[in-house]
């Protein structure tokens, strides 16, 4: 099937362009993943961020404390619900997404510019229309 090949190759080869500009940073593209969640959404329990990338919590219990070990997030327990913990950004976490954030949508735009306005949309259109049938 021809349509799903195209879709798989695409997927796989912009999956691993942004791991290799991720990787400048020393980040895996899944310790990316939850930075721009953060980053976007600010507090966020670990089940909202998993929900956000589609990784389970027991992969992502570990890629947060991965990344609080580099000292870019941190974890804190909501003065509402004790058993409720957020997580954010600390101050060098949005600092690295602040430096990460223009390049990376610079990156993307540059992937996507081959694609008029109409195409763009098209393809939109067309994405949304197999991904509900999910």
């Amino acid at each position: 099937n021809l349509p799903f090949l195209v879709l798989m190759q695409t997927s796989k080869g912009i999956h691993e362009k942004i791991k290799e500009e991720i990787a400048k940073y020393k980040l895996g593209i899944t310790e990316f993943s939850v930075l721009e969640v953060l980053f976007q959404k600010e507090k966020q329990t670990i089940q909202q961020i998993g929900n956000c990338i589609l990784i389970s919590s027991g992969s992502m219990t570990y890629v947060i404390d991965k990344l609080e070990q580099k000292g870019l997030l941190s974890r804190n327990a909501c003065p509402d619900d004790r058993r409720v913990i957020h997580v954010i950004l600390t101050d060098d976490g949005n600092k690295l997404m602040n430096e990460i954030m223009p390049k990376y949508h610079e990156f993307i735009n540059h992937m996507l510019d081959s694609l008029d306005s109409v195409e763009a949309e098209k393809l939109v259109q067309l994405l949304i229309k197999v991904r509900n049938k999910v």
